[in-house]
C-alpha cells in the first residue's frame, strides 16, 4: 500500500539524510509551496471548518487560516538567519578558537494535531518541521473530519510522501504512530493525553514538545475599565464557542465589581454574538460534538448542586450549541474549578486583596496562559512574579499568540517546550555545539604529567 503507516516512515527515515543538506533557498521553495496550495485550497478550507465547527468564514480567516499565512511569511523572512552560525566567545582553555552554534534538523518528525482549531494547530507546527529541515508525518484529529481530509488532500497534492504525509483516522492510528521510531513528535492537546505521548516517546527516547492547557485565569484589578475588560473577555472567551487552548477560564473580580462586570459582559456579547442575549449561529461556533457538550453540561450540573449561582446566561436555538454564562458562588471541590473548561461558561470569583488571588492561582497547576487587566504596576508585578503561566497578556487576552516574534508554550502541567516563529523552528533542531581548534592550542597546556604545573591550575581555577 502505497501510504501504509510503515512504507511512508520507511521512506522517511531514508529522505531525512537528503534534507539535512538542504538549504536556506530550498526549504523557502517548499514554504512557497505550502502557501501556495493552502490559498488555492483556501474556500474549501472555510467550508470543511464551518461543517466542522460552525466557524464563520471571518472567524476561520483569522485564528486559522492567515494565521498560517503569517507563520509562512515570517518563516521565509527569517529562516536564513536562523540557520546562520550563531558565533560564541573563546575560553581560555579554547583560547582563539572558534565556537559557534549551528542548527540541525532533528530528522523525522511526528505532528499529532487537535480538533478545536484544527488547521492553525497542524499547519503551524508542520511550517516548523519543513522550515527545520525535517521529514513530518501529520496526525489531525479524527473529531474534526471534514478538515482533517482537506488538509491530507492539500498536503499529498503539495509534497512527496516521503517529506511530508498526512494519516487519518481514530485514535488506534496516533498509537500505531507512537511506536515508531521519530526523532521529534510534537502534540496539541490535553494533559492527560501528552502524559500518554511523553511515555511512548521515551520508549525511543524522542525529543518531544507538548502544546497543552489548563485554567488560564484573568484576574482584574481595583484600578481596571470594566467595560474594556469585559468587552475582551468576552470575545476571548466566545471565540471558537470557547473551544480555545489559552481562552480566558475563569475570573478574579473585586467584590464590588460584580455587578458592573456582568452587565458590560452581557452587552459585550449582544454587540459582538448575539440579539437579546439570543446567540447568532452565524457568529457563533457549535460544540464539537454531543460528548464534549454533555461533559459541559454537567459541570455546571456539578457547579449546581453544590450550590453554585448562575448569574447570567444567554440563549441558543440550536441544539449543537452551548448558551454562554456568567456563574459565581463556586464551591473549589466543583468540577468548574478542577477541570479545564473548554467552553464558554465563566466562573467569576470575587476577592479582597491581591493576596488571596495569587494564593489561590499558586495552588492550582501551572496554567497556558495568565490575563491580568489593571493599570497599576505594582499589581501587575505582584502577580506576574508570584504565578507562573506560559505566558501572560496584560490588558487584552489571546493576542500575545500572534506574535511570531513570542515563543508560545506552557509550563509543566499546562505544556513543554515551545513553538511559533524561531521558538518552532527551534523545537524541530538541536542546537548543535560546534569548535574548530587553532593550530596555537592552549590546551596541550593541561595534559599530563602535571608536575611544575600548579602556577597554571592557579590561573586556571581563576580564568577558566
Amino acid at each position: 500500500m502505497e501510504h501504509s503507516l510503515s512504507h511512508v516512515f520507511a521512506a522517511q527515515q531514508e529522505r531525512q539524510h537528503a534534507l539535512r543538506m538542504t538549504n536556506a533557498k530550498e526549504r523557502i521553495a517548499k514554504l512557497r509551496r505550502l502557501k501556495q496550495a493552502i490559498a488555492q485550497y483556501e474556500d474549501r478550507l472555510f467550508e470543511a471548518l464551518q461543517e466542522d465547527l460552525r466557524k464563520n468564514k471571518q472567524e476561520a480567516a483569522l485564528t486559522e487560516v492567515y494565521f498560517i499565512y503569517s507563520e509562512i511569511d515570517h518563516a521565509i523572512n527569517k529562516l536564513e538567519s536562523w540557520m546562520a552560525k550563531k558565533r560564541k566567545a573563546f575560553t581560555l582553555t579554547s583560547f582563539l578558537s572558534s565556537n559557534w552554534i549551528q542548527y540541525e534538523p532533528l530528522g523525522n518528525a511526528l505532528i499529532i494535531a487537535p480538533w478545536n482549531y484544527p488547521f492553525q494547530l497542524s499547519m503551524s507546527p508542520l511550517v516548523s518541521a519543513i522550515a527545520a529541515g525535517c521529514t513530518a508525518i501529520l496526525k489531525p484529529s479524527e473529531y474534526s473530519p471534514r478538515t482533517a481530509a482537506m488538509m491530507q488532500r492539500l498536503i499529498r497534492e503539495t509534497f512527496p510522501k516521503e517529506e511530508v504525509d498526512c494519516f487519518l483516522g481514530e485514535k488506534e492510528v496516533a498509537i500505531e504512530l507512537l511506536k515508531l521510531p521519530f526523532h521529534k513528535i510534537f502534540f496539541t492537546g490535553s494533559p492527560e493525553v501528552g502524559k500518554q505521548v511523553m511515555k511512548a516517546g521515551a520508549e525511543h527516547l524522542a525529543n518531544i514538545t507538548l502544546e497543552l492547557g489548563g485554567k488560564s485565569p484573568v484576574v482584574i484589578g481595583p484600578d481596571a475599565d470594566i467595560y474594556e475588560a469585559a468587552t475582551k473577555i468576552a470575545w476571548g472567551k466566545l471565540i471558537n464557542a470557547g473551544q480555545t487552548c489559552i481562552a480566558p477560564d475563569y475570573l478574579y473580580l473585586p467584590e464590588d465589581a460584580i455587578f458592573a462586570f456582568c452587565q458590560a459582559y452581557q452587552a459585550a456579547i449582544n454587540r459582538m454574538f448575539a440579539q437579546a442575549d439570543i446567540m447568532y449561529p452565524e457568529r457563533y461556533a457549535k460544540i464539537i460534538n454531543s460528548r464534549h457538550k454533555n461533559r459541559l453540561e454537567a459541570l455546571l450540573l456539578d457547579a449546581q448542586q453544590r450550590n453554585a449561582i448562575i448569574l447570567w446566561e444567554g440563549k441558543v436555538n440550536e441544539e449543537d450549541s452551548l448558551p454562554p454564562s456568567l456563574i459565581a458562588g463556586l464551591s473549589p471541590d466543583s468540577k468548574l474549578m478542577q477541570e479545564e473548561i473548554f467552553g464558554p461558561i465563566l466562573p467569576i470569583i470575587p476577592y479582597k486583596n491581591l493576596k488571596e488571588v495569587i494564593t489561590h492561582i499558586q495552588a492550582k497547576p501551572k496554567p497556558l496562559a495568565m490575563y491580568i487587566f489593571a493599570k497599576n504596576n505594582k499589581f501587575i508585578n505582584q502577580l506576574t512574579q508570584a504565578c507562573s503561566s506560559g505566558s501572560v497578556c496584560i490588558n487584552d487576552v489571546l493576542i500575545q499568540v500572534s506574535n511570531p516574534n513570542l515563543p508560545f508554550g506552557g509550563v509543566n502541567h499546562s505544556g513543554l517546550g515551545s513553538c511559533h516563529g524561531f521558538y518552532g523552528f527551534k523545537a524541530f533542531s538541536h542546537e548543535r555545539a560546534m569548535m574548530k581548534q587553532t593550530r596555537f592550542s592552549l590546551s596541550t597546556l593541561i595534559y599530563p604529567p602535571y608536575q611544575g604545573k600548579d602556577r597554571l591550575f592557579n590561573l586556571l581555577k581563576r580564568w577558566m
